[in-house]
């Protein structure tokens, strides 16, 4: 069975459970300041085990594949279920990456997942399941098609798709088409699309295999055509069956839009394993060396990292002890540890490949931008690809700070992240506010992952403050004259019912239904799914070398 590293089953295997070795041997272990007995780290434990159950609750929903009458008719008619075909087509005991589990979730419009199983094994499986695109299938399949194109994985899509909800063909329609564009970039660069139809597959769901470098379809089974027998009809009036006008033996052997045949859904699943097998695909760059041999399990227990975290962003903690417990080892070298305090810096390895930490201790001030502006040019230079840990309200305002040229060091470091040519992987696993998701590498500045933690928090600023500063604004414009009673209770109102609107916007929950980052993830899984992560960027070519861009210096 794939092992799955975004969804909670059992204990998850660890890559590498070996025995220590000296290669880091040079830097120090870091001697980690947590009380594990104390009432402080007990409060943590309870309330974060809390949280990740809630986010278990969730995946397990995301597993659903649909009503038991529902899967009792597809599996009466010889059809597989979606996760079903991932298991047989991935290699046994892959570990398989779900991305975007709860993308939809608690959205009215949208299906749960998005009516699309994608992840990344051995190889990257987009499947899109029975039913109608919805607008969050295609948001997150062109996020998938995103992934694939940075990093230079080759795609098999499994489909059985009725083409575009029609309720919903202006947020279908219109971003949709540009699929069938990634999948033809995708091609022109040599990364091989591999499309398995095993069902019907319309109209949209037609223009699929007619991109892909492969096709494979089942026979008395598959069915792909623009316009469906009705629809056939009803623009031409002539009368045709399913299996005359587009299925799989016709397109096999008269329109060629079929590449193979298949008797069934295995044999299906064994023809797509084997197109793989034959277009020998290797990863552009070779892992460090370090990651063939054995490699340093942290000294510290992923379990604590739930105590270690408070679950109210509010309460910090040093981004330090979480470093140390999904780094090999729990070595790190700091890189100006005396400088710029809140801002975290330092070399690492992760399953034993080499990368570049920027962590948060507080906001960001001149000297913290400074320093990691200085930290992710050295990284650029020597091709050391780049984890961020979020953990930020923002850069720190008042008159002083921009003086102090704040905006100017800020802008350089944003200037830094945009330029950098070395890969970027985001863990957001507290406050990540304003301008501080900006400085520290946020979904806009396009990492090729971004997880977040079930505890954390996403928003143009606090709720607390952002109602505050609204509130305040409110109160200015009165021009100090004295507001009636009524209306400061309409104001007070208004001002509790914004800070529960932005509460529940900024959730990690909500965010990722809405596809802002590629899930939410067990903190205790972190370490495994960025080991995996790194290992997939290196599928493609990691060249970095000196940023370019304008500087206020």
């Amino acid at each position: 069975m794939a092992e799955n590293l975004s969804q909670p089953p059992e204990k998850l295997k660890r890559l590498h459970m070996m025995e220590p070795r000296d290669h880091f041997v040079s830097v120090e272990r870091w001697r980690s300041k947590v009380n594990t007995k104390s009432e402080e780290y007990r409060k943590n434990l309870a309330e974060m085990t809390a949280i990740t159950g809630f986010l278990h609750d969730r995946l397990r929903e995301s597993l659903s594949q649909g009503s038991e009458r529902a899967i009792q008719k597809h599996l009466k008619s010889g059809q597989l279920l979606a996760r079903d075909r991932i298991e047989l087509l991935l290699d046994e005991d892959s570990p398989f990456l779900e991305l975007l589990p709860l993308a939809g979730w608690n959205q009215k419009d949208a299906t749960l997942g998005g009516s699309v199983v994608a992840g990344i094994g051995l190889v990257c499986v987009p499947t899109i399941k029975g039913g109608s695109v919805n607008h969050v299938s295609v948001e997150k399949s062109r996020r998938i098609a995103e992934i694939a194109l940075e990093n230079n994985l080759p795609v098999i899509g499994m489909i059985q798709s009725g083409g575009a909800d029609l309720t919903q063909q202006s947020r279908v329609f219109h971003a949709g088409g540009g699929s069938f564009r990634d999948m033809a970039i995708r091609s022109k660069r040599g990364i091989p699309t591999i499309t398995v139809v095993f069902g019907s597959s319309t109209a949209g769901g037609a223009y699929t295999p007619g991109m892909s470098d492969y096709v494979i379809m089942v026979k008395n089974q598959a069915q792909v055509f623009l316009g469906g027998p009705p629809l056939v009809k009803m623009a031409t009036g002539e009368v045709s069956d399913a299996e005359t006008l587009g299925g799989a033996e016709m397109h096999s052997k008269v329109s060629g839009v079929s590449d193979f045949l298949a008797r069934d859904e295995l044999h299906a699943l064994d023809l797509a394993r084997g197109v793989m097998s034959s277009i020998h695909r290797k990863k552009r760059m070779s892992l460090p060396a370090a990651y063939w041999s054995i490699v340093e399990k942290p000294f510290y227990s992923a379990e604590e990292l739930l105590g270690v975290v408070p679950s109210n962003v509010k309460i910090p903690f040093d981004i330090r002890e979480v470093i140390a417990r999904i780094v090999d080892g729990s070595r790190f070298s700091e890189f100006k540890p005396l400088y710029g305090h809140t801002m975290v810096t330092c070399f690492a390895r992760i399953h034993g490949i080499p990368i570049g930490i920027l962590g948060n201790n507080g906001v960001l001030f001149t000297e913290s931008a400074q320093k990691a502006t200085q930290f992710i040019s050295l990284c650029n230079q020597s091709s050391i690809p780049l984890l961020y840990l979020q953990n930020i309200t923002g850069f720190m305002v008042g008159k002083q700070y921009e003086r102090s040229g704040i905006i100017k060091y800020g802008a350089q470091l944003i200037n830094a992240i945009s330029n950098c040519n070395v890969p970027s992987i985001t863990v957001i696993v507290g406050a990540s506010y304003g301008a501080g998701n900006y400085g520290m590498n946020g979904r806009s500045y396009r990492p090729r992952f971004l997880f977040s933690w079930p505890n954390s928090k996403c928003s143009v600023m606090g709720p607390d403050q952002l109602s505050g500063v609204m509130d305040i604004v409110l109160r200015q414009s009165t021009q100090g004259r004295e507001i009636p009673k009524e209306l400061e209770e309409m104001a007070n109102q208004r001002k509790e019912k914004l800070r529960q609107k932005i509460e529940e916007e900024s959730d990690a929950f909500y965010t990722s239904s809405r596809m802002i980052d590629d899930g939410v993830i067990d903190p205790r899984d972190t370490r495994d799914i960025l080991g995996m992560c790194l290992s997939v960027i290196y599928n493609g070519d990691i060249c970095g070398g000196d940023l370019r861009g304008i500087s206020r210096l």
